[in-house]
């Protein structure tokens, strides 16, 4: 009776609101005993010296306590001065985002405004997207950022103390305007709370300390100021972790009322849209780690990854039988359709995507183009597989040049055939006493994040067995294992070991290693290019052609997803991968190359899975475990048997890249 009214929503978002409130009221009360701490050094002088004037406190010792608490009273003042200059003027953390102009989304504007209308809360003051499923409020208010961001559009009329609204890209294209709205309605309600003058006050209070503890690591400071920063720093982590607890409380009431007032607001479409909320963060995932990344790590970038969303999870609803039902809303109005230039809206959000999750260069060029959909195959799969083929035979060229004239002469009469791999993992010694593998000490920590994916099911999904985890987290277990024999011998029966398989594997990380460390520094290399061109033009003149790109594609220019994070990624996807791993992956391309070459096989594209190798159609699911078979326990005959039933000749040479 009373859920039904709505007695019980006015209650829960008065709760809400006062809890915040209150705990905003106890940050500003850490701030108000830091401000007295300063001061009553000055307080306690004035004290003495009142007490002077008026003969109370006369005598020598009087004298000097004055002078003493005069300069303690200095000194404190100059320091809480200074902290609190940082403390204002540090540029807080602000996510990278792709600015959305009204002019690009005048639909998404109006929604907004309308949803802000329902709510009876301030409107956001702009709309952006983040290549990520989740949306958010963030306070752009500070002038370094409004400097660095330009003027921003008030979606409708609101002033510039409101908020920004982020949105997550992925929703736009998955999500029907009906669930967009309904997912939201509790973030735009957070714009109500928001405006309160305490916990606005309380929130910059709370972004300048963290900004501030982020202070000494700031490029460019003399040792003088950066003893200086290191001491700010340590007040405002003091300051911080007083005030951490009471924050973390506000914002919990802050979201407790704008769930309550959202829910006046599409309740029940709510419900549906959240469970559309969890697939879209699944189907994403899936995206960018299988693939997006062998995209960004052959310095191509999908154009179009808002789009490829779509087809994943359609992919996943005809595959899982649990998803039943969700492709058939595709016959709704999608969020999309909200903008203006949705393609334009995609490219920008893919390079962002990609800046972020790989640490590619902000703008496109020569080494960093777009690649569409239909292009993927070719573009990426088949160059790819190639790529690893060759830098395989690269490695295996090494280690026989390395050892007898007649592992030179093997390698050059076999030529970059896949019998020439199988050969050398199929031997259950080192190919001679004088064969060095390259680098074989660096093969553990040298696992590098800089190899691809096959997507075909080598193994990459099953995780390494538990000896091999604690081998690799743990080095200096070895030691104990070697002092008991029982327990070494007890191992090398469970997993036994493939001495070609891991001087090849530590040879492959090593050269990975130094490529990633090349690429990396041609990325550092492009950003500073771009950021020193940026700051050479003028401001006005610069301003005014990015407002014109945003306009034009609906996003924002490059320097607004550049910042101080460098060439690395702010996230990466994925830890480094053993050596093992890394073998297994080049052993398959070398396959996959082969089957090309060969045999009726074409590379091809898994919206779930990324590249994918199709024979007569279908996709070879069943290669994975016969790789792993040769690589782990040198064992050639089922992968011989894979090739004969699929008419791959592994003795004819493959066309490297």
């Amino acid at each position: 009776m009373y859920g039904v009214s709505g007695t019980g929503s006015v209650v829960g978002e008065e709760w809400g609101a006062r809890a915040a409130r209150s705990r905003a009221l106890a940050v500003l009360r850490v701030r108000g005993r830091a401000l007295g701490l300063a001061v009553l050094p000055a307080a306690v002088a004035v004290v003495l010296y009142a007490g002077g004037v008026t003969g109370h406190f006369t005598g020598p010792g009087w004298d000097a306590a004055r002078w003493v608490v005069t300069v303690l009273a200095v000194l404190t003042l100059l320091a809480a001065t200074a902290v609190g200059l940082v403390v204002a003027r540090a540029r807080p953390a602000a996510t990278p985002t792709v600015e959305l102009a009204e002019t690009a989304a005048p639909d998404l504007y109006r929604l907004v405004r309308d949803l802000a209308d329902r709510l009876d809360v301030p409107a956001p003051s702009a709309i952006a997207l983040t290549p990520d499923c989740d949306s958010w409020l963030e306070d752009r208010t500070h002038r370094a950022h409004r400097a660095h961001l330009g003027p921003q559009p008030a979606v409708g009329g609101a002033g510039d103390g409101a908020p920004v609204l982020v949105i997550g890209s992925p929703f736009l294209w998955w999500m029907r305007v009906g669930e967009l709205r309904a997912v939201l309605a509790p973030v735009v309600a957070g714009t109500g709370p928001a405006a309160h003058p305490d916990i606005a006050a309380a929130r910059r209070f709370v972004r300048g300390l963290d900004a501030a503890v982020a202070v000494p690591g700031t490029p460019g400071l003399d040792p003088l100021r950066r003893l200086g920063a290191h001491g700010v720093g340590q007040v405002a982590r003091v300051l911080l972790r007083a005030c951490r607890g009471h924050a973390a409380e506000m914002e919990r009431g802050v979201a407790a009322a704008g769930s309550e007032r959202a829910q006046a607001v599409d309740y029940g479409v709510r419900i549906v849209a959240q469970e559309q909320v969890g697939l879209a963060y699944a189907g994403w995932d899936r995206l960018l780690t299988r693939v997006a990344l062998p995209a960004w790590r052959m310095g191509r970038w999908p154009a179009k990854l808002d789009a490829g969303v779509v087809s994943a999870l359609t992919e996943l609803s005809r595959r899982d039988r649990l998803a039943d039902g969700f492709s058939s809303r595709l016959g709704e109005r999608p969020a999309c359709d909200l903008l203006e230039e949705p393609g334009a809206v995609d490219e920008a959000t893919s390079l962002l995507a990609a800046r972020l999750f790989h640490g590619g260069p902000a703008e496109p060029g020569p080494d960093w183009s777009p690649v569409e959909w239909s292009q993927y195959p070719e573009e990426v799969v088949d160059r790819k597989w190639r790529t690893d083929a060759a830098r395989l035979h690269q490695v295996l060229d090494g280690l026989g040049l390395s050892g007898s004239a007649a592992g030179r002469d093997a390698a050059a009469d076999d030529g970059p055939t896949l019998t020439r791999v199988i050969a050398h993992l199929a031997l259950a010694r080192p190919a001679g006493p004088g064969a060095v593998p390259l680098d074989v000490e660096d093969r553990d920590g040298a696992a590098d994040p800089a190899d691809t994916d096959t997507g075909i099911g080598t193994g990459e999904d099953l995780p390494l067995p538990a000896a091999h985890q604690d081998d690799e987290a743990h080095p200096e277990a070895d030691d104990e294992a070697h002092t008991d024999g029982e327990v070494l011998g007890e191992a090398d029966d469970e997993d036994p070991v493939n001495p070609a398989a891991e001087a090849l594997a530590g040879a492959l990380s090593a050269l990975l290693a130094r490529e990633e460390a090349a690429r990396e520094a041609r990325v550092a290399a492009a950003t500073a290019l771009t950021t020193a061109a940026a700051s050479d033009s003028p401001d006005k003149t610069d301003r005014g052609e990015k407002a014109d790109r945003a306009d034009r594609s609906g996003g924002a220019s490059p320097v607004v997803v550049s910042g101080p994070d460098g060439p690395l990624p702010l996230f990466p996807l994925q830890p480094p991968r053993s050596g093992r791993d890394l073998l297994a992956d080049h052993v398959t391309a070398m396959v996959c190359c082969a089957a090309v070459d060969t045999a009726e096989a074409a590379p091809g594209l898994d919206w779930l899975d990324g590249p994918a190798l199709l024979v007569g159609g279908e996709r070879a699911v069943d290669l994975g475990p016969r790789v792993l078979a040769l690589v782990e326990d040198g064992d050639p005959e089922p992968l011989r048997a894979w090739l004969a039933r699929t008419g791959v000749r592994p003795e004819k040479p493959v066309r490297l890249v």
